[in-house]
């Protein structure tokens, strides 16, 4: 068997689509709001690069602080055969769960919207470790997934604090579709920020070098590219804020100034008040409470708990109940 296949379960057009149907719904609603998906073109995936560089950015370093010292814990505790990722992108923070579960590891499942990443990510470990065999998918795993045929057990992994990025509702129906994919001896490693000061959570999605600004605000050069909008972002100013009851932070565009947005594919001309937003993204943070009421909502027992040095991000392994 080949050490590399990938399969597509996403329609070409369905970015495409996706795109269309999101700006039209989400610019004619009020509040405006924006999926935060649409950040990630090449160069809103180059933004983020650097913002995981940021001294301000911790999620980045306190999670690669977690594997890189508990991965053979993590390997330990699952016996993975096979390692689902979701939201693979690079790779780059797996390599401590593949290389701890190796040699023991069938198969690694990597699951990305672009294909680019996961052809470029799967190169590279393929390189380094050609005794691995990759299967990547090319899926929305928000949809529901169908898994390859893999051995087991299995351990998904879902890093990055993604999970913050979803809705608490969204949130629901996303663990409930991962508790449909295990089995018993299966495993969920799921990474999750945690709630902290309001002042190093507002500063690192509003970094002094403006970095974080240039991610949010290309989402209006996405929009501009592909849709034939006539957005400039310098009529827009990124704000963060912290929102202390629901415990996340929202990103937002501001207006400047009163102004009209013209997005030609859609025929669609988008007003703003001076000062009014338009949220981008939600990034909740968590409680160990509150991730063991969520796992248990859909079905899974959390097992172990992990976190940095300094109590920043946590890892928790589940498993099915």
């Amino acid at each position: 068997m080949s050490p590399f296949q990938l399969t597509r379960t996403l329609a070409p057009d369905a970015a495409s689509a996706d795109l269309r149907a999101d700006v039209l719904h989400g610019l004619t609603r009020t509040p405006k709001e924006l999926p935060p998906k649409w950040f990630y073109d090449a160069r809103g995936s180059e933004l983020f690069e650097e913002i995981t560089r940021l001294p301000e950015y911790y999620p980045t370093r306190a999670e690669r602080e977690i594997l890189a010292a508990r991965a053979p814990e993590i390997a330990a505790a699952t016996g993975a055969r096979t390692l689902v990722e979701l939201g693979s992108g690079s790779s780059e923070k797996t390599r401590f769960l593949i290389d701890a579960l190796l040699p023991g590891l069938d198969a690694y499942v990597p699951v990305d919207v672009s294909e680019s990443a996961l052809t470029g990510a799967a190169e590279a470990l393929l390189a380094e470790r050609p005794g691995l065999r990759v299967h990547a998918l090319v899926a929305d795993f928000t949809r529901g997934l169908a898994l390859p045929g893999t051995e087991g057990p299995r351990l998904v992994a879902f890093l990055g604090g993604t999970i913050g990025n979803l809705l608490p509702a969204e949130r629901r129906t996303f663990l409930r579709s991962v508790r449909a994919m295990l089995t018993p001896g299966d495993a969920l490693l799921l990474g999750t920020d945690l709630v902290k000061d309001e002042a190093t959570l507002v500063a690192a999605y509003d970094d002094a070098a403006g970095v974080t600004a240039a991610f949010n605000k290309n989402v209006l050069a996405v929009i501009d590219r592909e849709l034939g909008g006539d957005a400039d972002p310098a009529d827009f100013a990124h704000v963060a804020v912290w929102d202390p009851e629901r415990e996340w932070i929202e990103m937002r565009l501001r207006a400047r100034h009163a102004l009209a947005v013209k997005i030609r594919d859609l025929d669609l001309v988008v007003p703003f008040e001076e000062g009014e937003e338009v949220r981008t993204e939600v990034s909740a943070k968590f409680r160990q409470e509150g991730v063991r009421d969520e796992l248990a909502a859909a079905g899974l027992e959390l097992a172990r708990w992990w976190t940095d040095e300094k109590g920043r991000f946590a890892l928790s392994l589940a498993t099915a109940r």
